[in-house]
C-alpha cells in the first residue's frame, strides 16, 4: 500500500516549495495555478485513507515507521486512528478552499501566500498524523511560521502586533508540553511512542503535574478562557485565508491534543480536574457568547463566537460518555466548515467594500440575493439550526451534559440563545433593511467563482446536518477505545 499519511503531509509541502521558486508578481498566475494542482494533489492523495479505513477497529491504521534519530529512539512514526483521520481530510479540503478563494484577491508577493498556506496544510497533516513524541511537537511547531507570517505580511493595519501575539502566546504553552514530553521519555524507558506513553503507571501527583504542561499548550490553542485574548487579534488583522484556516484548522489542532495526550495519558488528572475544565468551557460558552453580542467588527464577532463554539467541545471531553467526546469531535469538524464559509462571506464583502464594520452595511440582500441566501445558511449553521452541521455536534454535546448533571446542560444550551442572537442580529444589520449606502447600492453579486466556492460549503453543510452517519462511523471505534482506557484508571 503506498504511504499515503506521508503524501498527505509532503505533496503539499513539495507544492509549496515549487510555488516558492516562482517568485515574481510577474508570474503570479503560474503560481496560483500550480498552487491550486498542489492543493487538489493534496487533497487527493487523502481520499484513500477513507475509503480504505476499516471501520469497527481502534488500532492505528496506515502506520508508517522509520528510523529518525536512533540514538535517542525518535522515530518518524505515522499513523490514523478514527479521530485523528477526519481532521486530515478537513484540513486537506479546506485548504483546496482557501487557494481558491485567494485566487484574485491576493496580488502581491502571490507565490509566497499560496506556498504559505500549502506547506502549512503538509504541517497541519503531520500534527494529526505523528505518533512520536519529538515529531508531533516538529509539525506542531513548525505550523506557527506559515500562519506568522500570512499575519504578518498579507495582514491589516496592526499585523505586526497580532502576529507577534499569536506566535508568542502559542510557542510559550508548547515549552512546557516539550518538558512534558521529555519527563515521559525519561520515565517510558527512553520511548517517544505517544501510544507507548498511554500504558505508563504514574501517580496522581505526576499526572497532576503534566496536566498543567499539557493543558497550558493545548488551551492556548484552542483557545479557552482566558488564554483567548490573541484570536480576535489574529482574525481581525489576518487575510480571509489567513482567519480561514485559523478557525477551521489551528483550533482544532488545540481540541485534538486532548484526546490525543490529555486524556489517554493522564486519566487520572482528567477526572480529578475534569469540574475545572467544565467550569472554564462553560465561562467560554456563556461569557464570550455575550461579548460576541457587542462587537460592531464581523470577522471580531465570527472570532468570539468560535472561541464560544470551541468551548462545546472541550466541554463534550470531560464528560466522559461517548456521546460528549463524539458530539465535541463532530462539533470540531462541523465548526470547520462553517466557520470557514462565515470568514469567507465576511472576505467577499471586505473585498468590495474594505470595510468590516456592521455599521457601514445594510441592505446588502437587495443588491447581492445570492449572497445573501448562501450566507443565511451559514448563519443559520453558526446559530445551530437543525438540519445543518452546527445542530448535531452542540445537540450530541447537550444530550451528554443533561446525562451527567441537567444543570449542566442547560448551561450548554444557552449558547443556542446566544449564538442565535448575536449571528441573526448581525445577519439582520448588514443584510436585511433598506440600502444605506450608495457603495452598497453599487454592490455587485457573487462571481463565478465565489458563488461554487460557498456553494461547495453550503453542500457539505446541509450534508453533515441531515446525514452525521458517515463522520460518527469513522470516530465511534476510536472513542470507545478511548472512554474504555480512561476508566481503567478512574479515582
Amino acid at each position: 500500500m503506498l504511504p499515503y499519511l506521508s503524501l498527505a503531509i509532503w505533496v503539499p509541502i513539495v507544492a509549496g516549495l515549487l510555488v516558492l521558486a516562482v517568485n515574481r508578481d510577474a508570474d503570479a498566475a503560474a503560481a496560483r495555478w500550480l498552487a491550486l494542482v498542489g492543493a487538489v494533489a493534496g487533497f487527493a492523495v487523502t481520499i484513500p485513507l477513507y475509503v480504505h479505513f476499516t471501520l469497527g477497529t481502534a488500532e492505528m491504521q496506515f502506520v508508517e515507521a522509520v528510523e529518525w534519530i536512533p540514538r535517542f529512539n525518535v522515530n518518524y512514526l505515522l499513523g490514523v486512528d478514527g479521530i485523528s483521520l477526519l481532521f486530515v481530510l478537513l484540513n486537506s479540503f479546506v485548504t483546496v478552499l482557501v487557494v481558491w478563494a485567494g485566487w484574485v484577491v491576493i496580488e502581491k508577493r502571490v507565490s509566497q501566500y499560496m506556498a504559505a498556506f500549502l506547506i502549512m496544510s503538509g504541517l497541519i497533516n503531520g500534527v494529526f498524523a505523528a505518533l512520536d513524541g519529538v515529531l508531533f511537537y516538529v509539525f506542531f511547531e513548525a505550523m506557527l511560521i506559515p500562519m506568522y507570517l500570512i499575519i504578518g505580511i498579507w495582514g491589516g493595519p496592526n499585523r505586526v502586533y497580532a502576529a507577534i501575539k499569536f506566535f508568542l502566546y502559542t510557542l510559550l504553552g508548547s515549552f512546557l508540553m516539550l518538558v512534558a514530553f521529555i519527563y515521559l521519555y525519561s520515565v517510558s524507558g527512553g520511548s517517544f511512542s505517544i501510544l507507548e506513553w498511554y500504558q505508563l503507571p504514574l501517580s496522581l501527583k505526576t499526572q497532576l503535574l503534566l496536566f498543567v504542561a499539557f493543558f497550558l499548550s493545548f488551551a492556548v490553542k484552542v483557545p479557552m478562557w482566558p488564554v483567548h485574548t490573541w484570536l480576535p487579534d489574529a482574525h481581525v488583522e489576518a487575510p480571509t485565508g489567513g482567519s480561514v484556516v485559523l478557525a477551521a484548522l489551528t483550533l482544532k489542532v488545540g481540541a485534538y491534543g486532548f484526546v490525543r495526550f490529555v486524556l489517554p495519558i493522564l486519566p487520572d488528572a482528567s477526572h480529578y480536574l475534569a469540574n475545572f475544565v467544565i467550569t472554564l468551557s462553560l465561562i467560554a460558552v456563556i461569557y464570550i457568547g455575550f461579548v460576541a453580542l457587542v462587537q460592531a467588527d464581523m470577522k471580531k464577532l465570527i472570532a468570539y463566537s468560535s472561541i464560544s463554539h470551541m468551548g462545546f467541545v472541550t466541554l463534550g471531553f470531560f464528560l466522559f460518555s461517548e456521546l460528549g467526546v463524539e458530539g465535541g469531535l463532530v462539533q470540531m469538524i462541523s465548526h470547520g466548515f462553517v466557520s470557514a464559509a462565515m470568514f469567507l462571506c465576511v472576505g467577499v464583502l471586505y473585498d468590495r467594500m474594505h470595510s468590516r464594520q456592521i455599521a457601514d452595511y445594510g441592505g446588502v440582500v437587495n443588491t447581492m440575493p445570492r449572497f445573501a441566501a448562501l450566507a443565511m445558511l451559514f448563519a443559520m449553521a453558526n446559530a445551530g439550526l437543525p438540519g445543518t452541521s452546527g445542530f448535531v455536534g452542540e445537540f450530541m454535546v447537550i444530550l451528554a451534559a443533561v446525562k451527567a448533571k441537567f444543570w449542566l446542560g442547560f448551561l450548554a444550551a444557552i449558547t443556542l440563545i446566544l449564538g442565535a442572537a448575536y449571528t441573526l442580529w448581525m445577519y439582520k444589520r448588514v443584510w436585511f433593511g433598506a440600502v444605506v449606502s450608495e457603495r452598497v447600492a453599487a454592490l455587485k453579486d457573487l462571481s463565478r467563482r465565489e458563488f461554487w466556492l460557498l456553494a461547495t460549503l453550503a453542500a457539505v453543510v446541509l450534508f453533515m446536518g441531515v446525514y452525521p452517519k458517515p463522520f460518527t462511523d469513522v470516530m465511534h471505534a476510536s472513542v470507545t477505545e478511548l472512554l474504555a482506557h480512561v476508566a481503567k484508571s478512574k479515582l
